[in-house]
């Protein structure tokens, strides 16, 4: 009876041991990013330039990290802090590095000129898998990840945070005996927005203009023909001129974006204008003006103006808000 007490008292001893075998090593990982330019929307990349550290007490060393969405890596310079690890209080183990490099990201310009786009970083360790290493968010540090004097032209920055996920290669890369494995993937997530005033006053507002002058025409007494057909013909080659501003700063892509759909809906209210006003002038010509209304003719085509226009800031905004 007693040699059974001994040895339940052995397991129970040795069960914790095992028990925190089982568990991955973490690491404290911290990013703070220093500078952040070249935007390439036509080659989905932008360069970063930023240092990240790591904190941990296991045996594992996690420094030999890969940046798993980084191109032009022999353009990558990557320094260390020390030229050994330093030992901490506490036990903990510290080495950081300062990087600089090329990274990708999918650019997606459906909601251009509003888009919001979350440029990340992500870190793993290629020869650990998740089961042996998790890098987490290291909350001994400040929580601030960029510089404060941080800038970029045209953009407005909306802030940054650290995610911890898993990445699973759904894949043996070819060797059968290779089971696909989850690794510890590490991200820095860096979120960036146009600025609101980029829409309205240099896209928006001229449009607007031109959406006002083509229903100007309406407002013209109906005898006016010529007068009136020239507007909605000039606002439409205007908003062609202006569209295809904007659409040659953007990459070559297969959908329409926001804008394009607010330039498809001013189209198709200029073309109803222009429909209008050839009927209107047809009218003229069929009938003499003696036996037109015209004082009637003129508040029915102020009217369908004052419509137009409602239809044009109403579809922009439903396009705007529920695109």
């Amino acid at each position: 009876m007693k040699r059974k007490y001994l040895f339940l008292l052995a397991i129970l001893g040795f069960l914790p041991k095992l028990l925190w075998a089982s568990e991955p090593e973490q690491v404290l990982t911290g990013v703070y990013l220093m500078n952040l330019y070249d935007l390439n929307l036509d080659e989905n990349s932008f360069y970063a330039d930023f240092y990240v550290w790591f904190k941990w007490k296991g045996e594992i060393d996690p420094t030999g990290i890969e940046f798993v969405n980084m191109v032009e890596k022999w353009g990558m310079t990557q320094e260390p802090f020390e030229d050994t690890i330093i030992l901490l209080d506490g036990g903990w183990k510290y080495q950081g590095f300062r990087v600089e490099g090329r990274f990708f990201h999918p650019f997606e310009l459906q909601r251009f000129p509003l888009d919001r786009h979350p440029l990340e970083l992500h870190m793993e360790h290629p020869d650990y898998p998740a089961s042996e290493l998790v890098f987490v968010k290291d909350t001994t540090s400040s929580p601030i990840y960029y510089r404060p004097e941080l800038a970029l032209a045209g953009w407005e920055l909306l802030g940054a945070e650290l995610l911890t996920k898993t990445h699973n290669y759904e894949t043996d890369f070819g060797n059968p005996d290779n089971p696909a494995i989850n690794f510890s993937d590490f991200v820095f997530r860096f979120s960036i927005t146009r600025p609101v005033s980029y829409f309205v006053l240099k896209l928006l507002l001229p449009l607007t203009i031109v959406i006002f002058a083509a229903l100007g025409a309406l407002l013209f007494f109906p005898s006016y023909v010529d007068a009136r057909i020239s507007l909605p013909v000039g606002s439409l080659l205007t908003a062609v001129f202006l569209q295809q501003s904007y659409a040659d700063a953007l990459p070559d892509v297969g959908y329409m974006v926001l804008m394009d759909k607010i330039y498809l809906l001013a189209y198709g209210l200029i073309a109803a204008v222009m429909f209008q006003l050839i009927l209107t002038g047809n009218k003229l010509q069929r009938f003499k003006k003696k036996e037109l209304d015209l004082h009637r003719l003129k508040i029915r085509e102020r009217k369908m103006a004052a419509f137009f226009l409602a239809v044009y800031f109403i579809g922009t905004l439903l396009l705007v808000f529920f695109d």
